[in-house]
Parts: C-alpha cells; sequence; structure tokens
C-alpha cells in the first residue's frame, strides 16, 4: 500500500481514512518543484525535471479510451464499506437542462463550447438525458450528437422558462454557460420559476453564486473566515460611488457585480475619471464595488475542486507575467507559477481551499490573489463559483478534465470514486505536477477599429489566446508568440518603438500597458540596450521573466555574430532550438534564403524535435494518453509512431473572423475519419476548443501550426496525409509549401487552392468559364488605379491576397482615398498582387456553401443576407433557406456552383460570395462572383444544423474518398421553416470604436434561431445577442442617420402605431420623420451634449431611450460627429442599436408583430409558449445531421 499525502483533510473518512483501505493513493503536490527553486536561478535556464504533472483527455468517448472509462473505476469500490455520506450516492435526476453561453464575445468565448460539451458528455455516461439552450449554431455542443434536443433560443429567463415548461426536467446546470447562465440562474431563482417547477440545481448552490457575485455579500463572507480582501465598498448609484472613492483614497478601481470578463471595470486616479467610468458601469450592471487599487501586485490563480463531502483539491496554480492591473484575460498567464516561494504557493493554496469550503462551492471554482511582489501580504480580487475561462486554460495546461469532473461531481460523484481517465487505476482525487511550463498569450484585434482605446487593463478586450507547452519558459513563450500570429517569428521588437525618436513612447507603452506590449519589452531588450532593471523599473514585471527572456536576446546576439547559414554548427543550433528558435527565425537572424534551408541543416547534425506526453503525475504512474507536444529540451520520445495517421490541422487562435464554427468542422473531420476508422492526429494550440480535448482524436498535438512544425509531426508519424480545408485560413497558408515538400495533401490541391486565393489567378478563370464578376484590374501603379477608378467610376474596392476577415480590404470613394489606402493593402501581403475591382453599391449579396468531388458538386446550400452588400459576410444576417430567391436565381447560384467546382477541380468544401444586382440599364438580374474560398466557412455549421445535412461529414468522405455519396440539390426541396444567422459584436469592451460596419469584419460571434417565418427567425436571434433587451412602450427610440432615402422613415413608420416615443438630435431629421408619421405623432428633438458624457446620460435615463436606430452613410471622421457619438453611447449604456437599413427594417417589422406576445408574456404567468420555443429536431425533422 502506498500513502503519499501532501495536506491534512480533517474529514478523514472522506478523504485520508478512505483512502488508506484502497490500494493507491497518491497528491503530488510535494513533488520538487520549480515553485520552490526558480525564484533562486533567475538568470539560469529552468530545469526540466522540476516541474511535476498530469496527463488528460475528456473522460469519455472514443476508440482507445473506451474500454477502461466506460467501465466503472476499480477504486470506487472502497465507498462501499461506507453507510454514510460519503457512500455511493447520487441525485436522483433524469433529465437535467444544460444553459450555455450563447454568442462569443471578448470575455465570454469558446471556452465554454469546451467546458459545456465536458459536461454534457458526463451526463451521457451517467444515462442522464439531456437538453442545450444554447443559441451559438457554430458550437460543437449544439452537434445533434451530444444532447438529445437542442433549443437555439435567447438564453434568458423568459426563453428557460419556456423550455422548463415544455420540457419538464428536473435537473439544471448553471456553471458550464459563463456569466450568461450563471445570471439567469439567479434570475430565475428569484422568480420563483425553479421551486415551482421543482427542478433542482445541480453543484454549486444558488446561495453561494449570489455570494461570489454580489461584491458586498462576497466581502462579508470573506472577512467571516479572516480571508483578506482589498478596502471595498459596493454601490447602486454614481453619488455613492464618489463618496465611496473619497473614504477609501485614490486611485481606486471599480467592479461590477454579475459581470463577465471585467465588463464595465477600470482604474480612476480622480473624480472626474470615476464620473465616466461609474456612469458606464451603472449602465451595465446593477451594483458596482469601489475598492482600493492594489496596481503593481503579483496577480495569482488557483483551479479548486470540491465534492459534496468536502474533499478539495487544487488543481493548477497560475501566475500571470504582468502585474496587477491588466485583466488576467488580457495577461500573459503561467502554468506552474515561477516565481512563488514554497511558503507563498501554500499560503494561497490553504486561502483557496478555505475559501471555496466556506463558500459551499460544489463543483470548480477558480480563485484570484493580489500578491505583495516583495512580502507575503495579499488580497483575494475574486472567485468565480463556475467554470471560467481560466478553467479551461488549467483543463488543458493540467490534462485535468476540470469540466467532466464538475459535472459528475454535481451529479454527487466524489472525487475518491471518479476516476483519472488517462491511466484508469488512479483516482481524480489528487493534485496535478507539471514536468513543462504552459505559456498563454491573449490575442487581440483592436487595429481593425477606429477610434479604439489600445491600453489594455482591468476590463478585457482580447478575442483569444493561445497556449504553449515547452520544456523551458524561453521554449513555451517564444511557441506561443509564434501562434498569436504566423507574422511573429518570436520573441522581438516592433519598429514603431525603434530609435531615440520614440524612446519616450516606448517607456510610456512599458509603464503603461496597450495590446503590444510584449513587443514593446523585445524592442527594449533585445535593441535599445534596456538593462532588466529599467525593463522592471518601468513594466514591475517580475525580473525572473526578464532575465528568462535575456537568455533569448543573447542567443539572438550569438546567432547575428555568426551571420551565415553554413557558420551554425550542432551546438548553436541545439542551443538555439532549446530555447524555443523557429527554424525562419534563425533563417532570418544569419541572413539564410528560407527557413528550409535552416532545416537541412539541423536535421544534418541529426536535430529534430522530440514528442512527450502531458503524462500523469510525471509518469510516475503508467499512462495511456495520447495528449502531446514537442520539445529539443528532452532526449527520447515517449510514442511509438506506428499508427500513421491522418492529420487534421486546427484552426489555431480564435480571432475576429476564425473562430469556433472552424473548430465544429475540424472537430467534425476528425469524428468522421474515426468512424470510417481510420487514426486521426489532431494538430491545434488553443485552449479554448473541443478539437484539443483528447478524447477527439487518437493523438493529439498541442503545438504549432506552422510549416516547421506540421512537417515535424508529419515525418515523424508519416501521416497518411494532410487534411487543410477545415481550419480556416492558417492551414492554407502553408498549403502549397507543405505539398513542395512532399507532403500529401488530401482534397483540392494547393496550386488549384492557390489560384483561388490569388486574386489575379481567380479573377482570370472566372473570365475564362463565363462567369460575371465586378469590373477588375491587377493593381500595378497609384496612376494606373486611378484610370482604372475613372473609367469604371467610383466607389472601388482593394483586395488584397490571402485575406482573412476582409484584412485591409477597403471600399475608396475619392482619390484621395484610393492615394491613402493603397500603401495600407499593399502591407498586408507583398507577395503577391493587389486587385482592384468595381464596387456595387445597393446590392444584395448571397453566399454559397458546397461541397465537390474531382469538380462536379454534390451537395450546396445558398444563403442570403439582410443586408447589403458592403457588409462583411460575416457580419451579416444569413437567412436560410432563402426567402426571396426565385427557382431560377437559385438555379443560376447553382449552375455557378458546377462551372466554379469543375474550374478549380475542387475535392472538398468551398465558400463563395455572390452580389446580386438589379441593373436599371438593362432590367437585368445579374450574379457576380466577387469571391471564393476553398475550403470550409464559418457558415459551414449554420447550414450543416439548418439543413440537418452535415456538410463536413461529406467532404471528408469525398477527400478519403470513402462511402461518397450521390449528388444531391437540397435548394430544390422545400422547408416549412427557417433560420437567421445573426452576428454578435463586442463593440461595449472596445472603448471609442465606433460600431460602424463595413467590409472589414468586426463582429466576435454568432447566434441563430429558428422560426416559421423571417421575422419570428430573427425576432427570437436578435434576442439571443448577449445583453439584448426589447424596447417596450412607452420607451425612447432615438433616430439619426442619413435621411436621403425611405429606409429611416419607413422604420419609424412601421413602430409608429405601438406607442413609443420618439427622439432625435437633429430638427433636419425631426421634419424628415414626420412625413413617415401620423399627424398626431411627436418627434422631439433634444439637446445632445457631445462632451459630457454624464450629462449625456442623464438625458438617456430622462427620456428612457431604449433603442437607437442610427443609418449614418459613411464612418464618421472625428470624435464629435454626432451620429457616431450617438452610435457609441448606445454601446457604452448597454441599448440596442441598428445602425444598418435593412436589418433595421426587419427589426421594426418583427416589433410590430411580436411586441404585443412579449408584453403578455411579462404580465401574465400564464402564457401560451410561443410558437418559435421549439427544439432542433422538431424544426428540422431529424435530418441526416
Amino acid at each position: 500500500m502506498i500513502i503519499k499525502s501532501s495536506y491534512l483533510n480533517l474529514n478523514l473518512n472522506s478523504n485520508l481514512n478512505l483512502l488508506r483501505k484502497s490500494l493507491l493513493y497518491h497528491s503530488s503536490l510535494f513533488s520538487l518543484s520549480s515553485r520552490a527553486l526558480s525564484h533562486n536561478f533567475a538568470n539560469k535556464p529552468i530545469l526540466p525535471f522540476l516541474n511535476r504533472s498530469l496527463s488528460t483527455s475528456s473522460p469519455i468517448n472514443q476508440a482507445s479510451n473506451q474500454d477502461h472509462i466506460s467501465k466503472p473505476y476499480a477504486g470506487s469500490k472502497v465507498l462501499s464499506s461506507f453507510n454514510d455520506e460519503h457512500a455511493h450516492h447520487l441525485v436522483d435526476v433524469h433529465k437535467v437542462l444544460v444553459i450555455g453561453s450563447g454568442g462569443l464575445s471578448i470575455g465570454q468565448a469558446g471556452e465554454f463550447d469546451y467546458s459545456g460539451s465536458q459536461a454534457i458528455k458526463a451526463l451521457k455516461e451517467s444515462n442522464k438525458e439531456t437538453i442545450l439552450i444554447n443559441p451559438n449554431i457554430a458550437t460543437n455542443q449544439t452537434s445533434h450528437s451530444l444532447a438529445d434536443e437542442v433549443y437555439f433560443l435567447p438564453v434568458t429567463p423568459e426563453y428557460i422558462t419556456y423550455i422548463i415548461e415544455r420540457e419538464r426536467p428536473d435537473g439544471i446546470l448553471l456553471t458550464f454557460g459563463g456569466q450568461t447562465a450563471l445570471n439567469c440562474g439567479v434570475a430565475l431563482e428569484k422568480m420563483g420559476v425553479l421551486d415551482r417547477y421543482n427542478v433542482k440545481v445541480l453543484g454549486t448552490p444558488i446561495k453561494t453564486l449570489e455570494t461570489s457575485e454580489d461584491r458586498d455579500l462576497f466581502s462579508i463572507a470573506l472577512n467571516e473566515i479572516d480571508i483578506p480582501i482589498a478596502e471595498s465598498i459596493a454601490v447602486d448609484n454614481l453619488n455613492d460611488a464618489l463618496a465611496a472613492a473619497e473614504k477609501i483614497g485614490y486611485p481606486i478601481i471599480v467592479r461590477s457585480a454579475y459581470a463577465l470578463g471585467g465588463l464595465g471595470s477600470g482604474f480612476a486616479s480622480n473624480g472626474s475619471e470615476l464620473k465616466n467610468l461609474a456612469s458606464q458601469s451603472l449602465s451595465l450592471a446593477p451594483q458596482i464595488l469601489v475598492e482600493k487599487s492594489l496596481k503593481g501586485w503579483k496577480e495569482v490563480e488557483y483551479e479548486v475542486v470540491r465534492d459534496r463531502v468536502d474533499n478539495c483539491i487544487t488543481v493548477c496554480n497560475m501566475e500571470n507575467f504582468d502585474p496587477l492591473g491588466i485583466h488576467t484575460g488580457d495577461s500573459i498567464v503561467v502554468a506552474p507559477s515561477q516565481t512563488l516561494s514554497d511558503t507563498e504557493y501554500h499560503m494561497l493554496r490553504s486561502a483557496a481551499i478555505k475559501i471555496i469550503r466556506h463558500l459551499g462551492v460544489v463543483g470548480e471554482c477558480n480563485v484570484q490573489y493580489a500578491l505583495q511582489p516583495d512580502g507575503l501580504d495579499y488580497r483575494v480580487i475574486e472567485v468565480n463559483a463556475r467554470l471560467s475561462r481560466s478553467s479551461a486554460l488549467a483543463s488543458k495546461a493540467t490534462g485535468y478534465p476540470l469540466a467532466y469532473t464538475a459535472a459528475k461531481i454535481a451529479l454527487g460523484y466524489t472525487l475518491p470514486e471518479l476516476p483519472n481517465p488517462v491511466t484508469g487505476t488512479t483516482t481524480a482525487n489528487f493534485e496535478p505536477s507539471l514536468d513543462y511550463i504552459v505559456t498563454k498569450i491573449p490575442r487581440w484585434d483592436l487595429s481593425k477599429f477606429q477610434n479604439v482605446n489600445r491600453d489594455i487593463g482591468s476590463s478585457m478586450k482580447s478575442v483569444g489566446e493561445v497556449m504553449a507547452i515547452g520544456r523551458t519558459f524561453e521554449e513555451s513563450i517564444q511557441k506561443a508568440i509564434r501562434q498569436i500570429d504566423p507574422s511573429f517569428l518570436g520573441f522581438q521588437g516592433c519598429e514603431d518603438f525603434a530609435g531615440e525618436e520614440n524612446r519616450e513612447l516606448l517607456d510610456d507603452v512599458l509603464k503603461n500597458p496597450t495590446d503590444r506590449r510584449w513587443l514593446a519589452v523585445g524592442q527594449a531588450l533585445l535593441h535599445e540596450n534596456y538593462s532588466v532593471e529599467r525593463v522592471h523599473e518601468l513594466s514591475k514585471i517580475d525580473h525572473w521573466f526578464l532575465f528568462k527572456l535575456m537568455n533569448i536576446v543573447e542567443m539572438y546576439r550569438e546567432l547575428e555574430k555568426i551571420g551565415s547559414l553554413f557558420g551554425l554548427n550542432s551546438d548553436v543550433l541545439s542551443r538555439a532550438k532549446k530555447l524555443g528558435f523557429s527554424d525562419k527565425q534563425i533563417a532570418k537572424v544569419v541572413g539564410a534564403n528560407s527557413e528550409l534551408d535552416v532545416r537541412a541543416r539541423r536535421k544534418s547534425f541529426g536535430i529534430v524535435p522530440f514528442v512527450k506526453k502531458i503524462d500523469t503525475l510525471a509518469a510516475e504512474f503508467p499512462a495511456t494518453t495520447n495528449y502531446l507536444y514537442t520539445t529539443y529540451n528532452a532526449s527520447t520520445n515517449d510514442i511509438e509512431f506506428d499508427e500513421h495517421g491522418t492529420m487534421v490541422l486546427g484552426s489555431g487562435v480564435y480571432r475576429i473572423g476564425s473562430s469556433v464554427e472552424f473548430d465544429w468542422c475540424a472537430v467534425s473531420t476528425a469524428s468522421s475519419l474515426r468512424n470510417m476508422g481510420k487514426k486521426t492526429i489532431m494538430v491545434n494550440y488553443n485552449p479554448e476548443t473541443v478539437s484539443t480535448d483528447f478524447d477527439e482524436v487518437d493523438r493529439l498535438y498541442f503545438e504549432e501550426l506552422s510549416l516547421e512544425r506540421v512537417l515535424d509531426i508529419y515525418e515523424l508519424e508519416q501521416s497518411a496525409g494532410i487534411v487543410i480545408s477545415v481550419g480556416g485560413q492558417l492551414p492554407q497558408i502553408i498549403a502549397l509549401a507543405l505539398q513542395k515538400y512532399g507532403a500529401r495533401i488530401l482534397g483540392t490541391s494547393p496550386e488549384d487552392i492557390d489560384k483561388a486565393e490569388d486574386r489575379h489567378k481567380f479573377s482570370s478563370i472566372l473570365d475564362s468559364i463565363g462567369v460575371d464578376q465586378p469590373a477588375w484590374k491587377e493593381l500595378s501603379s497609384l496612376d494606373a488605379a486611378k484610370a482604372f477608378a475613372n473609367d469604371v467610376g467610383y466607389p472601388v474596392l482593394v483586395r488584397p491576397s490571402y485575406v482573412l476577415s476582409g484584412a485591409a480590404m477597403s471600399v475608396i470613394r475619392t482619390e484621395e482615398d484610393l492615394k491613402l489606402k493603397l500603401s495600407n493593402a499593399s502591407k498586408v501581403t507583398p507577395d503577391h498582387p493587389v486587385v482592384i475591382s468595381k464596387f456595387i453599391e445597393g446590392a444584395d449579396e448571397l453566399d454559397i456553401d458546397g461541397v465537390a468531388y474531382n469538380g462536379k458538386v454534390l451537395v450546396h446550400a445558398v444563403s442570403e443576407h439582410v443586408e447589403n452588400a458592403g457588409i462583411h459576410s460575416g457580419d451579416a444576417t444569413l437567412v436560410l433557406p432563402p426567402q426571396s430567391l426565385s427557382d431560377e436565381i437559385l438555379a443560376r447560384m447553382k449552375e455557378i456552383s458546377d462551372k466554379v467546382a469543375k474550374a478549380w477541380d475542387i475535392t472538398g468544401p468551398f465558400n463563395m460570395q455572390v452580389i446580386k444586382n438589379n441593373n436599371i440599364e438593362t432590367g437585368e438580374i445579374e450574379l457576380k462572383v466577387i469571391e471564393c474560398n476553398i475550403r470550409a466557412s464559418r457558415s459551414f455549421p449554420f447550414v450543416s444544423k439548418v439543413l440537418g445535412t452535415n456538410f463536413i461529414d461529406i467532404a471528408t468522405k469525398v477527400i478519403t474518398g470513402i462511402d461518397v455519396p450521390e449528388p444531391v440539390d437540397l435548394m430544390s426541396q422545400k422547408y416549412d421553416y427557417v433560420a437567421t444567422k445573426v452576428p454578435q459584436f463586442s463593440f461595449t469592451r472596445l472603448a471609442g470604436a465606433d460600431p460602424f460596419l463595413g467590409v472589414e469584419m468586426a463582429s466576435t460571434g454568432e447566434v441563430a434561431c429558428f422560426g416559421h417565418s423571417l421575422t419570428e427567425a430573427y425576432w427570437t436571434s436578435i434576442q439571443s445577442t448577449m445583453n439584448f433587451h426589447v424596447p417596450l412602450p412607452p420607451s425612447g427610440i432615438l433616430f439619426g442617420g442619413d435621411i436621403s432615402n425611405d429606409y429611416l422613415g419607413n422604420v419609424a413608420k412601421n413602430i409608429s402605431l405601438i406607442g413609443y416615443k420618439f427622439y432625435t438630435a437633429s430638427k433636419d431629421v425631426a421634419s424628415y420623420l414626420k412625413n413617415y408619421l401620423p399627424e398626431e405623432t411627436q418627434v422631439e428633438v433634444i439637446k445632445f451634449p457631445k462632451a459630457d458624457k454624464k450629462v449625456l446620460r442623464e438625458i438617456y435615463q430622462q427620456k428612457d431611450i431604449k433603442c437607437v436606430f442610427n443609418l449614418a452613410k459613411t464612418r464618421a471622421e472625428d470624435l464629435v460627429n454626432e451620429d457616431y457619438i450617438m452610435r457609441r453611447n448606445a454601446i457604452d449604456f448597454a441599448i440596442p442599436l441598428f445602425n444598418e437599413p435593412k436589418t433595421s427594417l426587419l427589426f421594426s417589422k418583427a416589433l410590430s408583430e411580436k411586441i404585443d406576445e412579449k408584453i403578455a408574456a411579462q404580465s401574465n404567468e400564464k402564457v401560451p409558449i410561443p410558437a418559435e420555443v421549439r427544439g432542433w429536431r422538431e424544426f428540422v425533422n431529424n435530418g441526416s445531421l
């Protein structure tokens, strides 16, 4: 019998005594770790054996993991000797409602697809019927293969109540859908819905959730157990906030209750700053906390798990690279902590366990601390008594399946009876220990937005994150930097901060962080000869991290001195690779022609990466894990390369233009391959994804999607082939190089893909096959561009090649605009020409998603945009099946698909955007192709789930040539339902950004709902967007924007009889509106202060403005533009904003049709369930999906 216990559990029967009766128990916390030693070795490489770890995967599902996981864990038999609360005793529930998180937004993203999917799997494994509400149609959890029924409806108390009435669940899970689900649960409890329908809250009780979210209750609770928190005062109005700040003393931080990702929080140094901050915060949350700022302290997190009988473990601790003051979602994070002493580590660990026990959390919990950098003082910042972004990171960093375990605990399982899913023989009641280092770096897309404030602070702004695994910090962080964007080679500087003339800017960014702070650190250390001490003084980043970065700097300088490919010897190359240098990075520093030359040279020395397992308890017990990473800091491989699996390249970091929809595509591809009996290898590095759950594939490489790394894995595994068409743009960038190097690419040839991505080749082929397109010309000089624009007439569109989400695309309306924009476009892809084309205004836009085999279309879908062309397809409202297209137009669209598939010899998925234009001169309807992507698109999950036909499953059969189906024309079939896909924006997070839509994508996610009509589907879809509140009469509606057409007037006309009060900030707009309204309708012109946000907020409150329609024709050129102020403050005050003509019209029609039903629902407890409240299967009639 082996007993290794690292802590005393006072609940002896439930843990120590119980486990003494078992054969084996191990807790690894006292394993020698870098926590204890690294603080004293600041300028030496980390010894790779110092950190010990666990390996993991989702504990259920497929193939090799299925046998030992589906059977009861042998260790759980010890519970049979108990007949008290420690015995095996599950909650008596049969049908469980799982609350999802809705559309992806900044602060609440793909991590909840991962956690919700894990929860559903755990419930199904326990034979529970599962009902899911989540309108995010792009997610894996909304696939029919998981939940027994899916409701694509708004995640609001109202719609959840309807579902409870229909489905009568006896259990509900609230902690797997982020802040949205948690807030709904609290509201349902207060409304009495859960008691009325006898629905049990599984896991952490509502009272605990309320305590952790209500800042006042939270402070009281922690004071009861003598846990220190920052001095704070909870307030619910501006005057009290100002008084609280005076009492505490500036600087202060404001935090919002019941808010996600630090929404509404921020720092204030004086009363003026606090007024603006508190005004916005109180418009987003009912209560705010004013507390003393601890800016500059260390920030540390612990992920803690507790079961119903008080067993507690800390699964992972993480340390922020950045000091306190930056939201943890916007900070670089390292796991395990590297700069904490053993005393500090255990002090915070003990506090975390004390907190979770006192609060009564049942499941998983995240505790965030501020730690004094030069002492043992600390403060608790916050506790998330639910699965969070950090939980997903901790799961992937340690291999411990937090979401799965939390779901099992919610059902009544205890930690000792749950297995470690990797070994199947040891208990889940242990604490992982890492023999590697994980680095997380956020991804921002702030450069996409005009006027946005690029500072990062207590309110999160990043849209995604990467996670890299290495045996040294240097290896780990350099990997992570490259994962953020392919343009980054590793730790580097930025020319914007270079030289004496930019010294003040460099110091400012080091002191006051922006999204480019790490680049400023790189510039300072690499190129400006800043010392570690100087960077520390400015940034407050711990010396330990800076000394580690200096190791990279010193290697840079050594490589620069070598200065040639043939000067690289085995020793230098080996040391550089161990510090995380890529071949491309080395090639640039020494002046080699290409990364392939460096690759050939290092391989000639036998320098190749080793494959290591994320192994349970650092190899102290046998593990069968397939969760892998590569490193040069090793001497052996942990696996045999005998499976020859098919590689699926994932989509990498979530960013605007590439998000969870591509993860659904990758997971669906892997599932289809496994169903064919093929071994699968997933390559991805995004901790928020389902594709990085190792139960989804046979082998998971948590690795870079670079040419170098993909080739490494391909060669080591002797892979059967690579799927590059389901991970968005990132895999396609390296497809041609992979093929040239000899890799077998499955599906459409990379040469043909290049012909579609290269704008010049693409347009030429369209001309050759007789497919119409807007007039175009290859851009070779400014004079030629001017001549072309004058010939076809402005506006024109500049399109670079190989773009994602419209990056650097510009609509140009004047010659002066043309001069300004062309240089920007050419910077995006200097190796590819830029094409300029005629931009057609007022046209409709259509999407085609399809799958072809050897140039023949097998299946396709045509979706129509509600908005006119000119709004990026990712920001458009999609309608499927199309509601306004004739059979003739659908037939012509099919003909275009057939021609394109044949011309490009497509085998696999493809997507096209087509302009539908009514030519006034000829009277003909023109169909012009504007883009073709020979890969899966972001709308593939949407069309698959709406039509009940899995396009990715068909694409997988096509690229493997196995069971290829016969062609079927889904668009010729009749459907008695319609679905609308609506974008989810995150403008609330992006202070100052103009919420104006154009050809460059701005949305961070999407939602979709079904209905029996277009207005019914749109009505629920728009309510599914985050924090959307339907304006109820007699509230006020504010109008503004373009009055040169009928759009704004018709919007007002549609809602004129509902009982709203109408306002505008312009006499001209008021006069215009009166032409569309009944004679007795008043339109009040309000004074619109442009500089005083507090006064403006008071006006919005006084007039009870609950919706804004601003249909400006062009983007604002300055910050005092009336339309910009109207749009921006609608966002800041959490008021619904409609800024596009056709969606405004559609919403006004939906209001006129559905508002009476909404009012009745709020005033009558017994109201008929709306027609749109139906499950997916009821709408789609058990489609083949």
